[in-house]
């Protein structure tokens, strides 16, 4: 398999903001890659000079073998940030018509646009007006329109901005659909649970400038914060016995549990089952790193971030978050 959608050197200025800088990206095809980081990151340009929007001052792109995503534009579903429907069409024909415009037409479209419409579950909206449509259904037929000519290569900037939790497990699970189609999937967001859920690989951009590229896993271990999350079955219980534990370095208090960090070097495996000789637990669970836990810590080993700011980043990555379960 080759690659979908190739960025070397990539920048892109706008007067006097450099908006992205020297950005390398590589997504093969057949890949769900999420682009992730607060609002103002660079995320959105990133996806417009892929699609050739926008132009880069410098570098080279190559976007399903083509130079230019021009060049392949039938091939790829794109849903915008900004919304936009024809709002005087009725849903179905809205449909139709962007379908015929990416070359699907003949006797069995009505057929694909009813199936789709039912997939997003708006099959009682066909004859509406796109005026007469929610926010939330209208963002769903915007992805309908995005995936009608069944692209290879999808892409989504903010696919889950402003939607209910239900609506957000829906699109998260036709997204998860075209995937196992064989679409190439890239989708930004700044809410990084959304990542987490979905994604096998992630990019995070900071201030334009790529800081990350990585497989969940390969984050996970290379983040790892080797502690433990435990909460003792009896509140009442000598929790300072745990300290004597060989391998725990601190135990240190977290709401009505404990977070134990474990000494460079020991087995967390060995640490739990002795913990638990030691403690009777209602809970106890190795600790993962969030997208966001990393996304703070190379943001503090990159820039100076006061505590104000790490607040109102974390807050940035959080914004509109529903955290749902997501079986792939």
């Amino acid at each position: 398999m080759g690659n979908a959608i190739v960025l070397k050197n990539v920048t892109k200025t706008f007067g006097g903001t450099v908006a992205v800088h020297n950005l390398d990206l590589v997504v093969p095809e057949g890949a769900l890659y999420g682009v992730i980081g607060p609002n103002g990151a660079g995320k959105t340009t990133t996806i417009r000079l892929i699609l050739s929007i926008l132009f880069a001052d410098s570098g080279e792109l190559t976007i399903l073998g083509k130079r230019s995503a021009l060049e392949a534009k039938d091939r790829i579903g794109y849903l915008p940030e900004e919304r936009g429907l024809y709002k005087k069409m009725r849903l179905g024909d809205y449909l139709a018509y962007i379908a015929r415009l990416k070359g699907v037409d003949g006797p069995d479209l009505k057929r694909r646009v009813r199936g789709l419409l039912d997939r997003v579950d708006l099959g009682s909206a066909e004859t509406l007006k796109c005026e007469e449509l929610s926010k939330g259904m209208q963002q769903k037929a915007q992805f309908a329109a995005s995936i009608i000519h069944h692209p290879d290569l999808l892409i989504l900037d903010e696919p889950f901005s402003g939607l209910d939790p239900v609506n957000q497990r829906l699109l998260r699970d036709l997204v998860l659909e075209e995937h196992n189609r064989g679409a190439t999937v890239l989708f930004s967001t700044h809410i990084m649970v959304h990542a987490e859920q979905l994604c096998d690989h992630v990019v995070m951009i900071h201030k334009g400038e790529k800081v990350l590229d990585e497989t969940i896993g390969g984050i996970r271990a290379q983040f790892d914060p080797r502690s433990v999350l435990f909460e003792a079955m009896d509140p009442q219980a000598d929790v300072s016995l745990l300290e004597t534990v060989r391998g725990v370095l601190a135990v240190k208090p977290e709401g009505p549990a404990w977070d134990i960090a474990l000494a460079e070097g020991s087995d967390p495996a060995a640490v739990m089952r002795a913990i638990v000789a030691e403690v009777a637990p209602a809970r106890i669970e190795l600790r993962r790193p969030t997208l966001e836990d990393v996304f703070v810590a190379i943001v503090d080993g990159t820039t100076p971030v006061a505590g104000d700011e790490r607040t109102r980043l974390r807050a940035s990555l959080r914004e509109g978050s529903h955290i749902t379960e997501v079986r792939r």
